[in-house]
């Protein structure tokens, strides 16, 4: 697999995100679903990356495995130098809240919650005091332009203030990657183009950004795009950065 020059590795030097032969089966025997089919995957910190591919096609799965929301049947995962394929459920959760932040095409806000106490939420499982709770979800609304609504219910806000929401909860705990499942899904063209250009912003701010999108008009702010097929890595392009900032 060829890499760009210029990728930057983490403070250990090595990839943020390293998959070595991953595969994942569902179920057994003659109803066994063979989800990923060997993926070998690096990814360096501060990439903005997209995974595009059919339905069916495993990207929905390598999602999971990347957000430690499910692990390898077979092979390595190495999360920010962290092996990640054999911990239990427990583990997962522990080192998902620390190092990965999740935006959601539904969103995935308390609807009896405010602004402000869903963007908390990752802290306080984090076991992370009252006030500085209170501080870091301010100041993670901010970041978005979100701060007018904080006492304000969901129901309250329009879907991309509500996304703008999903990504300030994503971003409290200063996560090592930043995973989006179909960001802008549910939102309309203008209200998507906003949003993008908040993940953007972050990746110029030196965040390791996935997209995982069907969606080629999303897959185009990303660097590189991942395509995958039948569980397999089809196609992995890099494209050009040049100097004025435009993606060649």
């Amino acid at each position: 697999m060829a890499h760009a020059s210029g990728r930057t590795r983490g403070e250990s030097g090595n990839p943020i995100i390293r998959l070595q032969g991953v595969h994942k089966v569902y179920d057994a025997g003659e109803n066994a679903v063979h989800a990923l089919r060997g993926i070998d995957l690096d990814v360096e910190a501060a990439e903005y990356m997209a995974i595009m591919g059919p339905s069916g096609s495993g990207k929905s799965t390598l999602m999971h495995i990347l957000g430690c929301l499910d692990v390898p049947t077979e092979g390595e995962y190495l999360l920010d130098t962290t092996p990640v394929s054999k911990m239990s459920s427990r583990e997962l959760a522990r080192i998902r809240n620390r190092k990965v932040g999740f935006v959601f095409q539904s969103f995935n806000l308390l609807p009896r919650a405010t602004t402000l106490r869903n963007v908390e939420l990752p802290m306080l499982y984090a076991g992370i005091g009252r006030g500085e709770r209170r501080e870091r979800a301010q100041e993670a609304l901010q970041r978005v332009g979100l701060a007018d609504r904080a006492r304000h219910l969901p129901a309250q806000l329009s879907g991309g203030q509500r996304q703008r929401a999903a990504i300030a909860r994503a971003l409290v705990n200063s996560p090592s990657i930043l995973l989006a499942d179909e960001p802008t899904g549910n939102l309309d063209t203008r209200t998507g183009q906003e949003l993008l250009s908040i993940f953007d912003e972050l990746h110029a701010q030196g965040h390791t950004v996935i997209l995982v999108t069907h969606d080629t008009n999303v897959a185009a702010h990303a660097r590189r795009v991942l395509h995958i097929v039948d569980g397999l890595v089809e196609a992995d392009q890099t494209r050009v950065v040049e100097a004025e900032g435009a993606v060649a």
